[in-house]
């Protein structure tokens, strides 16, 4: 099996990030009965958890880059990817190879052949297989740790089959309100499923109804909470379009630090993530003040705020929700000087559009619309009504190239393009780059 047939294997199970998520059963017992057939290899690695609306995935590869610079091998499952699935399995930074991707799916696929066969819990889903897939790897490859990116929500979701150490809860807000609940506090207390006794928590800055709910779950497990913003605090001290400099004020010591990602809910996910690798200091690992700054130096996570290209200048961010989009109109207008900006946006089906159209149309009304390749994107066409109710007639694209081929055409040197909404339309953005 190569690497390609052993993707479309895994790919042709239902994958609930292409496919509409109705009638959907969530059943944790499916992967945990597929992980007992392989002898549980989740168990094999300490274990760090992160679920959250925003930054989860930054948090995750700031936690795993700052435990590999102190000596550790840390396996990173993160999703979705940008351009290759095997970005969503990593090993001290580095995709899992295609070869090792295929053989990982020649050793599972007998076990969830035969998982399938029993029939009395439904058929796993791709991202299940996924899951599993990381966790054999990480233990084929004698991790030390492994940090988690929860998928979805958290209570139910597949990464859930772990006894961390720490759990982090990055920025809660409005997102995949169609799974996870209509409110704040429903959707905190499906991300608090992660939190188990035993474990220590840290917590990003919160909306009140969304920390209540993370108190109280906490005192009810038994479990010591650290407030980032209260208990590690955070200041930027200098930034431009390369980086930014900061210090944090954590639990066991005060550390100036500098990372290549932009935008201040960053230096939030780095004051996070400097709360998390404390906590498992205290628990035995072993990492200096030279780790955290060396290990926060050394981030890369695509994406998420990025220049692509100067002057112009061409920058993409997987804001897709309406809080998100807000946080990057202020990093806009915080981190870049231009003249005229044009904003390209794409959304999936599940997404808070009138939200996001309310915040990007304070941004600019030179929009264009897209739909992204993604088999959940809304057409471009279905989006124009939510834009026209705060005044912005967009135009729209064919396909991502169009967009940005529209774009660039009409610029100056001292303009800025953004790709926001989606992070497959970023995802084909970045592509575009590539080839050019």
């Amino acid at each position: 099996m190569n690497y390609q047939e052993a993707l479309d294997y895994v790919l042709k199970f239902a994958d609930y990030e292409r496919l509409p998520r109705s009638g959907i059963v969530w059943d944790i017992k499916r992967i945990e009965r597929l992980l007992a057939r392989l002898d549980n290899p989740q168990n094999y690695a300490r274990s760090v958890h992160v679920a959250g609306t925003k930054g989860k995935g930054s948090t995750s590869a700031m936690i795993a880059s700052i435990l590999h610079n102190a000596g550790y091998k840390v396996g990173l499952y993160t999703s979705p990817h940008l351009l290759s699935y095997t970005e969503r399995i990593r090993v001290d930074a580095q995709p899992v190879a295609e070869a090792d991707w295929a053989k990982l799916v020649e050793i599972i696929q007998p076990h969830v052949e035969a998982e399938n066969a029993l029939g009395d819990l439904g058929e796993l889903t791709t991202f299940e297989i996924f899951t599993a897939m990381a966790f054999l790897h990480f233990q084929r490859v004698k991790a030390d740790y492994q940090v988690l990116e929860v998928g979805l929500g958290g209570r139910l979701d597949a990464t859930n089959v772990i006894q961390p150490q720490v759990c982090v809860l990055t920025s809660i807000s409005f997102d995949h309100m169609d799974v996870l609940g209509d409110t704040l506090a429903k959707i905190a207390g499906e991300k608090c499923g992660i939190i188990k006794p035993g474990a220590s928590v840290v917590s990003a800055p919160q909306f009140p109804e969304a920390m209540e709910v993370i108190e109280r779950v906490c005192q009810e497990k038994g479990v010591h909470l650290v407030k980032v913003g209260e208990d590690v605090t955070w200041e930027r001290l200098g930034f431009n379009q390369e980086g930014q400099s900061f210090r944090v004020k954590g639990l066991k010591g005060e550390y100036k630090l500098r990372i290549a990602l932009l935008g201040l809910h960053q230096l939030e996910n780095a004051a996070d993530a400097v709360a998390a690798v404390e906590l498992l200091k205290e628990k035995g690992a072993k990492i200096s003040s030279q780790n955290i700054v060396a290990g926060l130096a050394k981030v890369d996570w695509p994406g998420r705020l990025q220049v692509l290209r100067k002057k112009p200048w061409v920058v993409v961010d997987g804001a897709h929700n309406a809080y998100s989009m807000q946080r990057l109109r202020e990093a806009l207008a915080d981190y870049f000087k231009y003249d005229k900006m044009k904003l390209i946006l794409g959304f999936g089906a599940d997404k808070d559009i009138p939200g996001m159209a309310a915040e990007a149309a304070k941004m600019t009304g030179d929009i264009i619309l897209v739909a992204s390749k993604h088999p959940r994107a809304v057409k471009a066409e279905a989006l124009v009504a939510a834009f026209k109710k705060h005044g912005v007639t967009p135009r729209l694209a064919e396909s991502v190239k169009d967009a940005m081929q529209l774009a660039l055409g009409e610029v100056g040197p001292n303009d800025l393009i953004v790709a926001a909404g989606s992070i497959f339309v970023i995802a084909e953005v970045m592509a575009y780059f590539k080839r050019e």
